[in-house]
């Protein structure tokens, strides 16, 4: 027999081309950029606007940049999205990455505590985008 078995072969990551895997992608860019308590939020069903919520934050407002930047330029490069609209990039105290059917919002820890958008979304279903430990991916 030639070739190897599907099974001997490591699981290459696909491009996330749906919704709810672009948010994972977000979150999980959040996550290794050191974003804080980051949620995935699906508000889709009670907010006629958009889909899901990703909301992270960061102590400082060179992280929040760094961390919005880097979750745009994978989207782009992983899911071939851009944002319809970013705001927030002047002040950096809450970067909104507006994609229509994803938000994900940036914030600097303070404004984050202020605002609490996850208490205003607290009925909404959370959406759990934690990668397996590494113990567990390989098995």
């Amino acid at each position: 027999m030639s070739g190897s078995s599907p099974s001997s072969q490591p699981e290459r990551p696909t491009a996330p081309d749906d919704l709810a895997g672009r948010a994972v992608l977000a979150a999980r860019v959040a996550d290794d950029k050191k974003g804080l308590d980051t949620v995935v939020l699906e508000v889709g069903r009670v907010l006629a606007i958009t889909d899901y919520f990703v909301i992270t934050s960061a102590p400082n407002t060179r992280q929040v940049r760094t961390i919005a930047e880097e979750i745009e330029a994978r989207l782009k490069a992983d899911a071939g999205v851009a944002p319809r609209r970013v705001e927030g990039l002047g002040e950096l105290t809450w970067v909104l990455l507006d994609y229509g059917d994803l938000v994900v919002h940036v914030f600097l820890d303070e404004t984050r505590r202020f605002y609490d958008l996850e208490r205003l979304w607290s009925d909404v279903p959370r959406l759990d985008w934690h990668p397996a430990p590494p113990d567990e991916a390989f098995a």
